[in-house]
């Protein structure tokens, strides 16, 4: 048994160490390691048996799984490290991940409604989709770790930690209307007694429920009260099989924004708020078409292949759809597509764009299914994913690796080299080229600016919510992840009960979405004051 009466450290981390020196440093470290899950194990009320039990069948699991580790494993491991080489986009899939990510992760789709990898030991959450179990459930979100997985309300919880991804979405998938239990970290840095257990009902995802949906927001702005309208778009999506069927009610974000629109603005609204937030892009002709909603025509984007031909996406329709007070909110996650928009909306001076620096994903990826270069072989080769092309503004720089910059900066937890593009290795580096002809709207010009900015700090100072709110994020932002682990019980429950009670203080308000709100509010009222 383990003494965790004694003061010693566990250093999960071992990239700024030294190597171990010696056979009894490593034995010393697994000792280390074995004695943190031990510990950990131990906070969430599991005794000696149930511990010695757990950890023999995870370690067990990890055995197994190198013993099922095949030729295409490797091949796929060498070539992924080559690939990435060129930038983090590039990648390689051998034909059993191939097939397991077309069928086992589009099936897996139909049970919860989450891509799946695995990281580490863990299964990691890399896309929850919008519309699925996991999405209305509120209860997952993208990176967290699924360390359990149990049948029904009452079936035994299966620890997966260790386990193949193939194994773990056997688990979680299911006919639909049946349930399943998932054992969840929200952070990489928890300890397993934080692990929340959540019931998932398991349905087919529509894609109606991936739709722009809308809402309303009151705000009140110097004795004035504003009803914005709230259009959430989760993805740039289009339903092409409808289409080509010739449905004319096919789905696609255009279609759906602009039917929110025209319903909202028969109940009336003084502007509108497009939320892009999480949204990791989709379709370059959805974000082309969607931006000719606003503004009168011209070039939206530019595009330049690998031999540096130069191709401009344009909106040929001089008509708006909507010409009224516009506000696009975006966030560190707003990648590709989002960021296209995004881009068009600050370029052409259309609207205000509010949030966090965005991702940076300026590249294009297609796929290439391999056999296609062996024909008639028996063999199965795998698919490669290669990076193509790079997005351009129609101001000439590229959204690779900086992303969009908005107008007023909300708070944000994460540095923008911790999470976005420029975050990963070899990421191809920003550049510019020649601006496209077109011509600027100027409903939001920088003076227009330098006022929102100057309300939205006086917000900053004045109110005690929202400044406490900016406070809590800056913490965040600057603590960093702890570099070692105390192997004493009594430290460790005292550091979990600082957790719940931080926890504790956390309010629901969404401020990036009142703030949008009021930043709007000020806009309108400046333009008025202009024409005046």
């Amino acid at each position: 048994p383990f003494d965790f009466t004694k003061d010693e450290y566990y250093y999960p981390y071992r990239d700024s160490l030294d190597w171990a020196g010696s056979a009894a440093e490593l034995d010393e470290f697994w000792r280390k390691r074995l004695k943190n899950e031990a510990l950990s194990l131990k906070i969430a009320g599991k005794d000696d048996d149930n511990i010695r039990e757990t950890l023999t069948k995870r370690y067990g699991n990890l055995k197994r799984r190198l013993s099922q580790n095949q030729s295409e494993d490797v091949v796929q491991i060498y070539l992924n490290a080559l690939s990435s080489c060129f930038d983090p986009h590039t990648s390689y899939f051998s034909p059993k991940a191939k097939d397991d990510f077309n069928i086992r992760m589009s099936l897996s789709l139909e049970g919860i409604g989450a891509r799946l990898i695995t990281e580490n030991d863990y299964t990691k959450v890399v896309e929850v989709i919008p519309g699925g179990p996991a999405a209305k459930s509120g209860l997952i979100k993208a990176d967290d770790l699924i360390i359990g997985v149990g049948q029904g309300e009452e079936g035994e919880m299966v620890d997966v930690i260790g386990w193949r991804i193939d194994d773990v979405v056997q688990l979680i998938r299911g006919k639909k209307g049946t349930k399943v239990r998932l054992q969840l970290l929200h952070d990489p840095n928890a300890l397993l007694i934080d692990a929340e257990t959540i019931v998932l009902t398991r349905d087919k995802i529509k894609l109606e429920d991936s739709a722009a949906k809308a809402d309303t927001l009151h705000i009140l702005s110097r004795g004035q009260s504003f009803v914005y309208g709230v259009i959430d778009i989760p993805a740039f999506y289009q339903d092409f099989a409808a289409q080509r069927r010739g449905d004319p009610n096919y789905k696609s974000t255009t279609r759906d924004v602009r039917r929110l629109i025209r319903e909202m603005q028969g109940q009336g609204i003084d502007g509108l708020i497009l939320d892009l937030r999480g949204n990791g892009g989709g379709f370059l002709s959805e974000a082309d078409s969607l931006t000719g909603l606003f503004i009168k025509q011209g070039p939206v984007v530019q595009v330049k292949d690998s031999r540096g031909r130069i191709m401009q996406e344009v909106d040929r329709n001089p008509s708006v759809y909507y010409d009224g007070p516009l506000a696009v909110l975006v966030d560190q996650f707003s990648a590709s597509a989002s960021e296209i928009f995004a881009a068009a909306i600050q370029d052409y001076g259309r609207g205000i764009i509010i949030g966090s620096q965005t991702f940076g994903k300026g590249t294009v990826q297609s796929a290439a299914d391999l056999n296609r270069y062996f024909p008639g072989s028996k063999y199965k080769y795998g698919q490669l994913k290669l990076t193509i092309r790079k997005f351009y503004r129609v101001t000439g720089g590229s959204t690779q690796n900086r992303g969009v910059m908005p107008d007023v900066d909300m708070p944000s937890r994460f540095e923008h080299d911790e999470v976005g593009e420029s975050s990963r290795k070899n990421a191809l580096a920003w550049d510019h080229i020649a601006p496209a002809p077109y011509v600027p709207e100027n409903e939001v010009t920088p003076e227009t600016i330098t006022r929102l900015l100057r309300q939205h700090q006086i917000r900053l100072t004045q109110d005690s919510a929202f400044a406490a709110y900016a406070h809590k994020v800056e913490e965040l932002r600057h603590k960093k992840r702890p570099q070692r682990y105390s192997l004493n019980l009594e430290k460790r429950r005292a550091e979990r009960q600082d957790k719940e009670e931080d926890d504790k203080k956390k309010k629901k308000t969404d401020w990036g979405l009142l703030e949008s709100g009021r930043v709007l509010s000020d806009l309108i009222l400046i333009q008025k004051d202009g024409r005046r």
